[in-house]
């Protein structure tokens, strides 16, 4: 709905502003059932509300009745006047007033559910829209509270302003023209000094505790986050033994959240002590006028009963307009880091007129491409070259020479300052983000694994795939045999970020799922650089297989891996420094020779230093090495 597209600021900062920006979410233009049920619950509020003050004139009439004072009572049925049906409709009443309550609970229920479903996930599909760059510079942990707290602030403002607040203000009305029509102006007054003292008191006291709420919010957030970046590195932690300097880190910032979250407790105690002061002068005040009325005669015992019977009536609703004000100044805080992430610019976004990519040929062309990450970085410099269809260019170069940014640039993570990337002479800023990422496989260097089953990661290349073409894709990608030797077979869990298989196994994986998207372009970046050499050859087949017939694009830093390609690129400090076959760079030793001849040379040492091992007389395993 279009109304949802309004941006909630977190400077609001007062409840009714937050209402009027929570409204087309508890008033959706398509959900005639909830306005249906929003309608309901107001009429329930008005009958519940009328009969909340009907219940302290019941008592009154009762307390009367039971002295023998029936005066005033002749409008009331014969049937009722009896002390004993004055007690039982005064009981009946409050199971009324509670009722119709609950009643508004139940209904409204579903209203604030969908308020928070649409806002949380609004929230969830922005952040998905924002670019590699925000994402880059976020800590998960951090953010994942910010979302979670949110969501919650999102429930109180929602919950609180509508099922509480509103009905406050209403008994506050009812109460005032029943003390002033019964009782004169004097208890008016008394009583809105009473509310407005403690409503004041009230917002002084919270807004002093936001600033201790906020301290906390930022202490539980670091903690959280060093306690998911140490549980994501729990291997490195090992490898180095510094399980005690994690403990440290993360004891530091419970420590914060434990003095901050002690202030806020201790700072609750005087905030309701406060209150109680403020409410208790206030009746006792309202208590010895009535009592003066009845020693004149002025008053029954049923007024002086009625009067504290509505005062104790009144602390209900006051008490949560304290509670009201605070849960919502504190959802406010919990919701404002969330709204930040809402007022976050897209920094990739299709143009309105933006078309589908025609991906039947898949040629891919860069023209004079420059981009930077930082102002005073520049990654690459004018860079151009053309990957015919169906044909293999591989980029390959120093680290730092800005090959992975070619990747980043053709999926449109991020946006060419200048130049253009181009796909069948279509550029890429004038197509449709979803058409064009369609089009393009990846397999890349670090996979990262859900962490669920083989199956559903495999899966996740196509979700519409049958098992049939799963298990078809797991075998092209010579993963099959593997699977079939797992006692669950697909429906084996690959543990967080797929950790409990190995670098290979997870390449293969990459590999299947990117055979099951069946892209016409396909980028393998670094797909083979932190495997060993026997691996390395095993998983070079099965790309080779995945590139036939597809635009492919190979960014490599293992040069044994690209020798087949149609032609090399080598990028040196973001310029294209040489280009040609493999054969063509050798000839013309560049700095493309250069390379393959310290790899050459690496490759050679390495074999050298391979140990062997055999078993001496004794059965035990000795390891030598072939020059010893």
């Amino acid at each position: 709905m279009s109304d949802q597209k309004k941006t909630i600021s977190s400077e609001t900062g007062n409840p009714l502003q937050t209402l009027k920006n929570l409204w087309p979410y508890m008033w959706p233009s398509d959900r005639a059932d909830l306005k249906r049920r929003v309608m309901w619950a107001g009429g329930f509020l008005l009958v519940a509300k009328v009969a909340q003050v009907v219940v302290p004139y019941f008592f009154k009439w009762a307390t009367d009745a039971l002295n023998g004072n029936t005066d005033g009572l002749g409008f009331l049925p014969a049937v009722l006047i009896a002390p004993i049906m004055l007690v039982i409709a005064y009981n009946f009443a409050r199971v009324i007033q509670l009722g119709f309550n609950q009643l508004r609970d139940a209904l409204f229920a579903k209203v604030g559910q969908h308020a928070v479903h649409q806002l949380a996930y609004r929230t969830f599909v922005h952040i998905h829209r924002l670019s590699l760059r925000f994402h880059l510079e976020r800590r998960t942990g951090g953010l994942s509270r910010v979302i979670e707290r949110g969501v919650k602030g999102i429930e109180a403002i929602v919950r609180f302003t509508i099922l509480n607040t509103l009905p406050t203000l209403l008994e506050f009305a009812l109460v005032a023209v029943i003390f002033g029509v019964t009782y004169g102006l004097s208890y008016v007054v008394v009583t809105a000094v009473v509310v407005w003292l403690y409503i004041w008191f009230t917002v002084r006291a919270s807004d002093w505790r936001i600033s201790i709420r906020r301290d906390m919010n930022d202490s539980d957030t670091e903690a959280n986050t060093k306690a998911i970046d140490s549980l994501l590195n729990y291997e490195t932690v090992k490898y180095f033994g510094n399980e005690d300097m994690e403990a440290r880190r993360y004891d530091e910032s419970m420590e914060r959240y434990e003095h901050a979250a002690t202030r806020i407790w201790t700072s609750l105690g005087w905030l309701n002590m406060g209150q109680g002061v403020i409410f208790g002068a206030g009746m006792a005040v309202m208590m010895v006028m009535s009592a003066m009325a009845v020693q004149r005669g002025e008053q029954t015992i049923g007024d002086f009963v009625f009067i504290n019977a509505m005062l104790m009536q009144l602390s209900i609703p006051l008490n949560f307009i304290g509670f009201v004000y605070r849960e919502i100044r504190q959802g406010l805080t919990d919701i404002e880091n969330m709204f930040d992430l809402l007022d976050v610019k897209e920094e990739v976004v299709d143009k309105p007129d933006a078309v589908e990519l025609d991906s039947q040929s898949g040629a891919i062309r860069f023209e004079d491409v420059h981009f930077r990450y930082d102002q005073d970085r520049p990654i690459l410099k004018g860079i151009s070259f053309e990957v015919p269809h169906g044909k293999t260019v591989a980029v390959v170069g120093p680290s730092g020479a800005g090959k992975s940014t070619l990747s980043r640039l053709l999926f449109r993570f991020y946006d060419v300052q200048e130049g253009s990337i181009t796909i069948n002479g279509q550029d890429v800023r004038d197509v449709t983000q979803s058409s064009l990422r369609g089009a393009i496989g990846m397999v890349p260097q670090d996979t990262v694994l859900f962490n669920d089953t083989l199956a559903y990661n495999i899966h996740y290349g196509r979700v519409t795939a049958s098992q049939e073409e799963v298990l078809k894709a797991a075998e092209m990608a010579q993963i099959s045999e593997f699977i079939a030797k797992l006692p669950q077979g697909l429906a084996t869990p690959v543990g967080e970020r797929g950790l409990k298989l190995s670098g290979g196994e997870k390449q293969r994986v990459a590999i299947a799922r990117t055979i099951l998207k069946a892209p016409p372009i396909l980028i393998l970046d670094e797909a083979t650089s932190a495997l060993d050499s026997a691996t390395e050859q095993e998983i070079q087949t099965a790309l080779d297989y995945v590139s036939q017939g597809r635009t492919t694009l190979v960014i490599a830093h293992r040069l044994s891996t690209v020798i087949n390609a149609d032609e090399i690129i080598v990028l040196k400090d973001g310029i294209i420094a040489e280009r040609g076959t493999h054969k063509e760079l050798l000839e013309h030793k560049g700095l493309y020779m250069d390379m393959w001849n310290r790899q050459r040379e690496a490759r050679e040492t390495e074999e050298k230093l391979k140990v062997f091992q055999e078993h001496d007389d004794l059965g035990i395993i000795v390891r030598k090495r072939p020059f010893d």
